[in-house]
């Protein structure tokens, strides 16, 4: 096997936090200065981030945002476990071993413009991220939905962008996205003021629902989040025929492919087969990661 494709991709940075913000229920917006990889990322790839010295093993975290011009990388991030508790600690000044851009990202079909991208909890900043590089095309129209059980960790406010089939409680919309001119709209199963009350597979078949059939074959679907959401995504895609692209999740220890602790098993068109998220995805098509 050769590995020398991936030469020169990834990079390891001593990365000065520039930024630790806490939102409610307990989630964190990272920024750190790390201007290699900030010129290599991509929506859907991520980094391996050394939390803290006494941590041993590094933490994947998905991109949210990157600035090639300003050289940094943002990170939303719930701690879940004594790693990312350690990193929540961390404060402005201090520096992270980080080890990125890691795996392939989406690959947008120009052929179906129309993007829906669906993300729920930590899986939402990858959708971030797609909004941000496809803002300023005049070819493509995205559409984010993103699905929490706790509260937001953005600044809200009431959308001045129409969307079909989302009822009247989905009203409200991540304000920065409002001013990239992206639509957005909210779900959650909480109760949360402005949102839609269900899951986002349940706003995101409304919305469908309003497109005509040539309408659909323009859309392609991209997603991540807990696993019951991305099953459901990928049924949602299926009964409708459109491509659907997952960014997947896993526990994992090397990060660069050589530990294998991340494989997951896929049908593709060759048969069954053992992947591996970090290098070999983290996205994959729906249909190999959830065949009918």
């Amino acid at each position: 096997m050769s590995y020398a494709p991936k030469r020169g991709t990834v990079a390891l940075e001593d990365a000065e936090i520039l930024d630790q913000r806490a939102f409610a229920g307990r989630q964190f917006i990272l920024r750190v200065h790390a201007p290699k990889a900030a010129r290599r990322a991509a929506p859907g790839m991520f980094a391996h981030i050394s939390c803290d010295p006494a941590v041993p093993l590094r933490r994947p975290l998905s991109i949210m945002r990157a600035s090639a011009e300003e050289g940094w990388l943002e990170f939303l991030y719930k701690p879940k476990g004594w790693g990312l508790d350690k990193l929540a600690a961390r404060q402005p000044g201090e520096v992270l071993s980080v080890l990125a851009p890691i795996g392939h990202g989406f690959t947008i079909d120009p052929s179906r413009p129309r993007l829906l991208a669906l993300g729920g909890g930590v899986g939402i900043p990858p959708m971030i991220f797609l909004a941000d590089v496809t803002r300023d095309r005049t070819d493509l129209a995205p559409l984010v939905l993103m699905g929490s059980e706790v509260p937001f960790p953005f600044e809200l406010a009431a959308s001045r962008f129409e969307v079909p089939g989302a009822p009247a409680e989905a009203s409200d919309a991540v304000a920065l996205l409002e001013r990239w001119g992206v639509p957005s709209r909210l779900a959650s199963n909480a109760g949360l003021s402005g949102a839609f009350r269900g899951y986002i597979t349940d706003l995101a078949r409304a919305f469908l629902a309003t497109l005509p059939p040539a309408e659909l074959a323009r859309t392609q679907v991209f997603a991540c989040g807990p696993t019951p959401m991305l099953a459901a995504c990928a049924k949602l895609a299926r009964e409708l025929d459109l491509p659907c692209q997952l960014a997947l999740e896993e526990f994992m220890a090397c990060g660069i492919g050589g530990c294998a602790g991340c494989n997951v098993r896929l049908q593709t068109a060759e048969g069954p087969a053992m992947k591996r998220v970090c290098v070999d995805g983290p996205v994959f098509d729906a249909r190999e990661v959830y065949p009918a």
